[in-house]
């Protein structure tokens, strides 16, 4: 009985980090490689903080670049659209930001990165829970 309940807990453990792992994206932005990690997975009605780690195709990371992330839901019946826009901060060798999903639904979102001249995007989709 004792090496069932051992085992039960363990199992149950690693479950339990096997669900805890962010939400994770990759995406091309023109030459670069973007990965956006959020701190919850799924992303949440409410604040989620988001990391931008972006590389050239060397695999170098590009930390001289500004990095803006804008999230938006179109309009829906009763509602205007909504749209938001967040700096995003660099933090060692990724950009840090933090959004707050204002419901819960699907949220369109891009990161727009300048760098040398250039501005490229990546778009992707959240469904905040």
């Amino acid at each position: 009985m004792k090496t069932f309940l051992t085992v039960s807990l363990i199992l149950l453990m690693t479950v339990s980090v096997a669900y805890a792992r962010d939400y994770e994206v990759t995406k091309k932005a023109g030459d670069l490689n973007v990965e956006i990690r959020i701190d919850k997975n799924p992303p949440v009605a409410g604040t989620n903080n988001v990391e931008i780690g972006i590389t050239d195709a060397s695999g170098k990371a590009i930390t001289g670049a500004k990095v803006v992330l804008t999230y938006s839901m179109p309009a829906m019946t009763g509602m205007p659209p909504m749209n938001y826009r967040v700096d995003a901060v660099l933090a060692g060798n990724v950009y840090k930001a933090r959004v707050n999903y204002s419901m819960s639904g699907s949220w369109n979102n891009e990161v727009r990165i300048t760098h040398g001249g250039k501005t490229v995007s990546a778009r992707f989709t959240i469904d905040a829970r």
